[in-house]
């Protein structure tokens, strides 16, 4: 079975992703306060081998920037930001425009659900203090049928957004 990562394009289509949603969220009055204490000159590199590990791409994150626990603690300690995070993930929606993914294409759904998931839930969990972040966290992975509990797709918890009945065809039938 072709993974998101596979099917959306490969390293080439997360780092323009990437760099359409930086230059979204940086035009946005409320999200751009996120970065207004600056953050890494390879943003969106590193934001593109995120996405990519998690949505079955290689663990070039993982092997070259460190762990779910390292990028859990740098959006922790926020207290609640709610509008924020509806914003980032409506800017995420226009970046996948930008990119080509427009209308009620498959893979824009999936992409979209993994973001809002990723937003709504890990990024947003710990809000009191980035010391509350367990350490030894991994990238969650996300299929076509949304969260996963290991790479060959098996749901955790019975955690998943029902995408098995809109997943492509495999080569097999």
């Amino acid at each position: 079975m072709q993974t998101v990562y596979e099917a959306a394009g490969g390293a080439d289509f997360f780092l323009n992703l990437a760099n359409a949603w930086h230059a979204r969220v940086m035009a946005d009055e409320v999200v751009s306060h996120a970065f207004s204490h600056g953050f890494h000159p390879d943003h969106s590199r590193r934001l593109a081998a995120y996405w990519a590990e998690a949505l079955g791409g290689p663990p070039d994150y993982s092997g070259s920037y460190g762990n779910e626990t390292s990028v859990v603690r740098i959006h922790s300690g926020n207290g609640p930001h709610e509008e924020m995070d509806r914003r980032a993930i409506a800017c995420f929606d226009q970046a996948l425009t930008d990119v080509g993914l427009a209308g009620d294409d498959i893979l824009r759904k999936v992409l979209h659900d993994y973001f809002a998931w990723a937003t709504n839930t890990t990024m947003s969990r710990y809000q009191r203090s980035p010391d509350d972040v367990p350490d030894g966290l991994r990238i969650p992975k996300w299929s076509w049928d949304g969260l996963t509990a290991r790479a060959e797709q098996r749901p955790l918890s019975g955690i998943g957004y029902g995408a098995r009945a809109l997943q492509p065809p495999t080569v097999d039938g």
